[in-house]
């Protein structure tokens, strides 16, 4: 089955995104990434340019995965922030993608949506290709479409919650109201079912972390979350059916014996 995503104009097979952060050690992630299959992953400059040689050669285990790199703004509480970590990231990376962060909340680490949608507009102008980690709220998804955004990433819940879909009527209906646009679940996703039921709801690729750099084992857990994108990609695709309150036999009682 031909079944590709286009972000932007790069075109992947893969519908599983993977972060690079919290495993217990780069072996274990570098096994994690391979059993995953996936074409993108997350990378952070904080990480990457906080630790001197430490980061070099992550970013050197990175490199040599060959995989499209992500990098991310995470951390970031400003939009002022997260352009200059932004611009810091493409010299560093070499690429035009960021995933923008802005984090507004501490406990919950819920997007500050003004300054998501101020800092896509100011990097877009300044020729990023823009991922934005939002909230399911629709005003603000068309917000960052209006400032140039191509693809929206929707929370599932908080970041590293593992706690699943909160509001399905919510993402159901970004769906519904952007039926061309890349939509990305991304956070709060922790066991494949529910990455399965995201894909089911109808969007285009997951991408997470914890999950898997948390699991007993990581690799393992990464190869779930693979199969269960598929399976939930291949079920939408399948056009499920409808929900029914009340029962409908499957077998017909057209020619059932009745006795006397």
């Amino acid at each position: 089955m031909n079944d590709t995503l286009t972000l932007y104009d790069t075109e992947v097979t893969s519908r599983f995104m993977l972060g690079t952060s919290l495993y217990p050690s780069p072996a274990i992630m570098v096994d994690a990434i391979k059993r995953s299959a996936c074409e993108i992953v997350t990378v952070s400059l904080r990480r990457e340019s906080g630790s001197g040689r430490e980061g070099q050669e992550f970013w050197e285990i990175i490199k040599n995965l060959n995989l499209k790199v992500l990098p991310n703004t995470a951390g970031c509480h400003t939009a002022k922030e997260a352009i200059t970590t932004a611009m810091m990231a493409r010299e560093v990376f070499g690429t035009p993608w960021i995933k923008l962060e802005v984090i507004g909340e501490a406990d919950t680490l819920q997007p500050d949506v003004f300054g998501l949608v101020e800092a896509a507009n100011e990097l877009t102008n300044q020729g990023f290709q823009v991922f934005p980690y939002t909230t399911d709220d629709l005003v603000v998804a068309e917000r960052l479409l209006e400032a140039g955004c191509e693809v929206l990433m929707p929370w599932g819940a908080p970041i590293g919650s593992g706690r699943g879909i909160n509001n399905p009527f919510a993402l159901r209906a970004m769906r519904a109201h952007f039926p061309d646009v890349p939509l990305v679940v991304d956070a709060g996703l922790g066991k494949p079912s529910h990455a399965a039921h995201a894909m089911e709801l109808g969007y285009d690729a997951i991408l997470l972390n914890t999950a898997v750099a948390k699991a007993g084992d990581p690799a393992l857990m990464a190869e779930a979350f693979a199969e269960a994108i598929i399976s939930g990609r291949k079920a939408n695709l399948a056009d499920p059916m409808e929900e029914r309150d009340m029962a409908e036999p499957s077998t017909p009682v057209l020619g059932k014996a009745f006795l006397s």
